[in-house]
């Protein structure tokens, strides 16, 4: 029985909110005491599932499972830096990188309406969602002078250009034309953002409404930022809005409807959980907060979407990462999104999906026709593997496109790389290496200034610097973190010789959020005049953009038998033979750093600081026969390749917390 009293209707949501299939006369209303879509009351219960975080073919398992929770819309954001990943060229499921098959967009839209599911679009351009650089792309730091987030000419050229490709896809999937679209967001937490004693740039959150408008954008505009903290900085004339937040409902609705109190109340962001920085104890939302806070938006009355609903991965280099105050200054997300969501990581049902499904019962106003709950997805750990073959550093590093090789008088940032067709190097690593330099018995390397990354140094193919073993080595070589007069590190040179001297810095992630003035100019590597040796500025590199893209891991050639000896960086290669594709983790507990690969695909980082031990791979990565496992270990590799039917966390006494 629905909570207002109303029956059981015997039909969709779409039929019910179509007349039986109709001509809609009306979208998403917000006046009043309720929501309204097609003149009709709407309890507008909604989960987020980020398309680019689920791979393709599970989009519908995904969604039904929203469905049979009760839901009627799913939510999600849009990443610019993934549909336009090079200045001027744009993927919308058609291009040739890695992530393409996640970014067909209109193809998860069409499936999400015949699951019988309504939605919310939050296209950006900025979308924080601790994604890289919040979904801005990379080769807008090209030029130092374009203001993201911001009014700035140059700035909203880029985004009016973008916005042009992507706007009228969405426009053919509105509600009021047959699609399952009834909801636009402009920008994201604009308001939260606000600095003291600075006003925001309103004009740029108009001039983005403006851009929706004159694209035939006709569903409802919102704004969302969490009502004590965002107040009324990011709101705009004409635009609804909504709040963010995962405490103290009654108080943040209240306000909220203090600022349009002939406004029916929304939570935008739920959040069902929280996510986790490398080296943090993993963060989560008991059931007994997560039911309390839910009845309290439900009740108050208002609309709610569950920020997550389903998290999924971050595949890739793709993670974002937050700016501190204090040490560490920086932390990297972690490649599991899994939220502590509804729905974990890997698709299952948890204790928060059999309550959701319990309160929005209760407070639904109209309760529809539910699909049979989809069942769970087998997952299998497959026997441990061994016998890698190998890539040593060098050999690694040979293999290098001679496009993504340039010699230059000094280091750059990876942005200002002269590759990727003039768009800079966006993710991965950056070497920049010194041929044949004299070095002296007890030779020093010393990179002044700030590091703009993770570095490594290596010397004639051996790891000289130390490895990542616990959160307080960010306070010794290599880091963003650590002071400039402790960026020493002894080359451990016994003899004079020529060498060769290699400084890797690794993109370990760009910022996702924060303050517009400090926090989004993101460059990553090292600026000229960096790096020394024995106290001399050390010039002439050949700089190699160490990518690590899906096609040219899948050519690497030269592996060869026993790389498991080998310090320092190493790529090295499993062959696993599967008759029948299974979802599966792999367990990474006994290995330091670095990134794995399924078949060529990045499935994402891992790091023995945690607080997560295990990699998902989804079955649809896997082929029958075999398949090949390629792992880049930074510091020392382990001897077998285990896995693991479920996932891993450190022990929570062996991480820290970090507050925000």
């Amino acid at each position: 029985m629905a909570g207002t009293g109303e029956s059981l209707v015997p039909q969709s949501v779409y039929q019910y909110y179509t007349d039986g299939g109709a001509q809609v006369s009306e979208g998403l209303k917000a006046e009043g005491a309720d929501f309204t879509l097609n003149k009709k009351a709407i309890s507008l219960y909604s989960g987020s599932i980020h398309y680019f975080r689920v791979h393709p073919s599970y989009w519908r398992d995904r969604l039904r499972k929203l469905r049979a929770a009760g839901f009627i819309a799913v939510e999600t954001y849009v990443p610019w830096n993934l549909h336009e990943p090079y200045d001027g060229v744009f993927d919308f499921g058609d291009g040739e990188e890695d992530m393409s098959p996640f970014l067909d967009i209109k193809t998860f839209l069409q499936i999400a309406q015949e699951e019988d599911l309504l939605a919310i679009l939050r296209p950006g351009p900025y979308i924080c969602a601790e994604w890289e650089y919040g979904g801005l792309p990379s080769w807008l730091l090209r030029d130092p002078t374009i203001g993201v987030r911001t009014s700035e000419p140059k700035y909203m050229a880029k985004v009016e250009r973008y916005f042009k490709q992507l706007l009228p896809i969405l426009k053919d999937l509105q509600f009021t034309t047959g699609g399952p679209i009834i909801a636009f967001q402009v920008e994201n937490e604009y308001g939260n953002t606000k600095e003291p004693n600075k006003d925001t740039d309103k004009e740029h959150l108009k001039e983005i409404k403006k851009l929706f408008e004159s694209a035939g954008l006709v569903e409802l505009y919102f704004t969302s930022d969490t009502p004590s903290k965002g107040k009324q900085y990011g709101a705009i004339e004409g635009v609804l809005e909504v709040a963010n937040f995962n405490e103290k409902a009654k108080e943040e609705l209240t306000i909220l409807k203090s600022f349009q109190p002939n406004k029916p109340a929304m939570v935008m962001e739920f959040w069902t959980g929280w996510f986790d920085h490398w080296g943090e104890a993993h963060h989560g939302m008991t059931l007994h907060d997560f039911k309390t806070v839910l009845e309290d938006i439900l009740k108050f009355p208002s609309g709610v979407n569950f920020y997550m609903f389903h998290g999924g991965t971050t595949f890739g280099f793709l993670n974002g990462g937050n700016v501190y105050k204090t040490f560490p200054y920086y932390l990297p997300d972690i490649s599991s999104y899994d939220y502590d969501a509804p729905l974990s990581e890997a698709g299952d049902y948890t204790d928060k999906y059999e309550e959701t499904i319990k309160l929005l019962e209760k407070y639904q106003k109209v309760i529809f026709k539910k699909p049979d709950r989809p069942k769970e997805t087998k997952k299998i750990a497959y026997q441990p593997l061994g016998s890698p073959e190998s890539l040593d550093w060098n050999s690694l590093l040979d293999q290098v496109e001679k496009d993504d090789v340039l010699t230059l008088p000094q280091p750059v940032y990876m942005e200002q790389l002269n590759v990727n067709n003039g768009s800079g190097q966006n993710f991965g690593y950056i070497v920049y290496r010194k041929e044949a330099h004299t070095l002296q018995p007890n030779s020093e390397l010393q990179i002044t200034g700030q590091i703009k990354g993770a570095a490594m140094v290596v010397v004639d193919n051996s790891l000289r610097s130390p490895p990542l073993q616990t959160i307080s080595d960010f306070q010794g070589f290599g880091y963003w973190s650590t002071e400039e007069s402790k960026n020493i590190l002894n080359l451990q040179v016994k003899s004079a010789s020529t060498s060769n001297v290699d400084v890797i810095i690794e993109n370990w992630s760009r910022n996702n959020y924060g303050k517009l003035s400090t926090d989004f100019h993101e460059v990553r590597g090292l600026a000229p005049n960096q790096i020394k040796v024995d106290g001399k500025v050390v010039e002439n590199f050949k700089v190699y953009a160490l990518q690590f893209k899906g096609k040219w891991v899948r050519g690497l050639t030269g592996w060869k038998s026993g790389g498991t000896a080998n310090k320092g960086p190493t790529m090295l290669k499993f062959k696993l033979s599967v008759t029948e594709p299974t979802d599966t983790f792999l367990d990474m507990q006994e290995w330091g750093k670095g990134i794995v690969f399924v078949n060529g695909f990045n499935l994402g980082r891992y790091c023995t600081i945690g607080p997560i031990r295990t990699l998902f791979a989804p079955a649809p990565l896997f082929k029958k026969g075999t398949n090949e496992i390629c792992v880049f270990e930074h510091f020392s590799p382990a001897t077998q390749l285990k896995f693991s039917e479920t996932m891993i966390y450190k022990n929570a006494s062996d991480t820290w917390n970090v507050n925000l």
